[in-house]
This record gives C-alpha cells, sequence and structure tokens, in this order.
C-alpha cells in the first residue's frame, strides 16, 4: 500500500461502551477501526462480544442524554456510549458505574440490589479479610476459568444473610471472569459436576465458570494455588 493511501485511510477510535440498564458494569473500551468495520452493524456484533451482552446490540446512546448514534462515522474519538439491543435506554449513571442512582438498596453487608435487573454485586472491601468472615455474615469461594492454566482464581465473596439471585451471579461471573468463549452459563466444582444453585457454595471451596463449552477437566488447584497450606484455605488476587 502506497503512502498516499495511508494517510487517507480514517484513524482509528477508542470508546468506552457501558451495559443498557447494567449500573455495575465498568465498561469496556473498543477500538473503532473503519478498515475493520465496514459497516455499522459489523462494528456492533462486535460491542456485543466485547460486552459480553446476554442478547445482540442493535442500538448505542450517549450516556448522559440517551441521544442515539445512527452511523460508525458519527463516533466520537475518547466518547462513552450505552450499548443496548432494541429496548428503550435506561439513564443511569453510567460514568459513575451507576451507583448514584442505587439510594436506598444498598444493605449493610456486601450485596447492592438494583432495580433494573441487575441484582448482585459483591463489594469486596466489607468482605476483605477472612478472619471477620462470619461476623461480616460473608463467605468465600474461589473461581477458577474453565480451560485457563495460566491464571489464577478470583475470589468471589458472598452474603449469607441476602437471597442469591442465580442469574444476577453468572453475570457477575461473567464480568469478573472474561471467558474467550463468552458469557459465563454454569457453575462446576472441580471434579465437573454443575452447581444448580446458590445454596450448594461451600465457604472456601473451589469452582470453574463454564461458558457454552464443555467443562475441561484439568488440574487447576494443583497448578494455579500455592502449595504453602495457609495459601491453600484460600487465594486472593487483586
Amino acid at each position: 500500500m502506497s503512502s498516499r493511501g495511508l494517510a487517507l485511510a480514517p484513524p482509528a477510535k477508542n470508546v468506552v461502551v457501558y451495559r443498557n440498564g447494567d449500573p455495575f458494569f465498568p465498561g469496556r473500551k473498543v477500538v473503532v477501526n473503519q478498515r475493520r468495520f465496514l459497516t455499522f452493524e459489523a462494528f456492533l456484533n462486535e460491542v456485543t462480544k466485547s460486552i459480553h451482552a446476554p442478547l445482540a446490540v442493535r442500538n448505542l446512546y450517549t450516556p448522559r442524554h440517551g441521544h442515539r448514534v445512527a452511523e460508525l462515522g458519527d463516533l466520537q474519538d475518547g466518547c462513552h456510549y450505552v450499548a443496548a439491543g432494541f429496548e428503550k435506554f435506561k439513564k443511569l449513571n453510567y460514568l459513575n458505574h451507576g451507583r448514584k442512582e442505587l439510594r436506598g438498596t444498598r444493605n449493610s453487608e456486601d450485596l447492592q440490589v438494583s432495580t433494573s435487573g441487575w441484582l448482585f454485586s459483591p463489594i469486596f472491601h466489607s468482605c476483605r479479610n477472612t478472619g471477620s468472615s462470619h461476623a461480616l455474615g460473608c463467605f468465600y469461594c474461589s473461581v477458577f476459568r474453565n480451560g485457563d492454566l495460566l491464571s489464577p482464581p478470583f475470589p468471589l465473596p458472598l452474603s449469607k444473610s441476602t437471597p442469591l439471585q442465580w442469574d444476577a451471579l453468572l453475570a457477575t461471573l461473567t464480568e469478573k471472569a472474561n471467558l474467550r468463549s463468552g458469557a459465563v452459563n454454569k457453575l462446576c466444582r472441580l471434579d465437573g459436576t454443575q452447581v444448580s444453585g446458590g445454596e450448594e457454595l461451600v465457604n472456601g471451596d473451589y469452582y470453574v465458570a463454564v461458558g457454552n463449552e464443555e467443562y475441561k477437566k484439568l488440574p487447576y488447584f494443583e497448578l494455579l494455588v500455592p502449595q504453602d497450606s495457609a495459601c491453600r484455605t484460600l487465594w486472593y488476587v487483586d
């Protein structure tokens, strides 16, 4: 390609995209490259995968006023947008993870509840110390990523006093695990048996987050958890 052709190529743009109605999603950076995305629909398909949207993204909105973006060329470098399907734009404080919209919905321990449908978000600071977990009404699990023998398990703090919304827990796992295969659809024990509800989770146990693919039986614990017995109780990764 000639230097003139390179000069005429539109520059790539970096944008941050949020999930419509999700007050806890921190946003994902997506590169808008018009040489890669020939149509706006192709870009929306990439956004669907990038933010692990439960349904296909078909609309983008500005986060403050909900103005619809109709064309690829309308996207501005460094700006923020909200991705939605065919549902209406839901006004939240996306730029601050929507938490200002949740007045009166946070309990005294570690669960935040939103009327938008995302009912579970662990608050790590209140349950960080395992020695005080019982006093706080919290317990911990550790979660591996299916088929991943390079990444250590991440901590999953849960509340004993608040009923666990299983679909919302899977949404939280999707965000934290960031599986290559997409959304987390099930949680398995290390022997591959599937967990069907929050009441089956055991304090201090290890689990594997799995997407649409089959569970991959690998030596997660043996390879990714330190050999020191004190560390094997719980393995925290900031």
